[in-house]
């Protein structure tokens, strides 16, 4: 077997371990890759490079709010920025504030099983939280909290310009979609923000503790897959 064909074989055993992960023991067959979608004309590589490591020199010196007192490390985010798909979580937890990275915990396990059920690997994606430092106890971002954040958030979005973004739980949702969005009423649909396609669905951590709502979850990732291999979109 050359390597080639042993990263073929990681891959699809990838795929088949995060689709069982979501409850999936069987799909239809579908012979269009994500990956081989067309990506859309992008800022160059070098611009948004620049422009991430500024900003990820202005939130480590960010004091916004009070939550940078209690910080060990500021978590910015994670992935391409060549990235096609954005995911859009909460805030950080223990695990991410010690390592500096999103979704690194258990969620974030969960999450790149996720990940790997529709056919893409961790690294093709981006990741991040509308929060960038981890609140007391894990508790939900205030709105003071999320408000000094968010501009770093429409920074990030728009350096990478993803066709797709996925929100993951109620704070991530409202904060692109509006303060009166309900993630049990507005899942399963898809959402514009600011002319990119956006899908909300349930945080990893709330899956971890409510299962069955895996099989929702998925068909909401479907319609993601389904969006990026449908190709660039026109943006305006």
């Amino acid at each position: 077997m050359n390597p080639e064909q042993r990263r073929l074989l990681r891959a699809t055993r990838q795929h088949v371990e995060g689709l069982r992960s979501l409850g999936v023991s069987a799909v239809a067959s579908d012979d269009a890759d994500a990956n081989d979608s067309p990506q859309a004309v992008k800022v160059s590589m070098t611009n948004r490079t620049d422009r991430l490591t500024r900003l990820v020199n202005e939130i480590t010196k960010c004091h916004r709010c009070p939550l940078y007192r209690s910080r060990t490390h500021a978590v910015v985010g994670d992935g391409s920025l060549n990235a096609s798909l954005v995911f859009v979580g909460e805030a950080p937890g223990r695990e991410e504030d010690l390592q500096g990275k999103p979704f690194v915990g258990a969620a974030g396990q969960l999450l790149t099983k996720m990940i790997q059920a529709m056919g893409l690997r961790r690294e093709e994606v981006y990741i991040c939280n509308v929060l960038k430092d981890r609140p007391p106890a894990n508790r939900t971002p205030l709105p003071e909290e999320i408000e000094a954040c968010l501009p770093f958030l429409y920074e990030q979005l728009e350096v990478i310009q993803p066709r797709v973004i996925c929100t993951l739980g109620a704070v991530a949702t409202k904060a692109l979609l509006g303060p009166s969005s309900s993630i049990s009423q507005l899942r399963g649909q898809v959402h514009t923000y600011r002319g990119i396609s956006l899908v909300p669905t349930f945080h990893p951590a709330f899956l971890l503790r409510n299962p069955p709502a895996k099989k929702l979850a998925w068909s909401d990732l479907k319609k993601v897959k389904q969006l990026l291999e449908e190709g660039p979109q026109d943006k305006g």
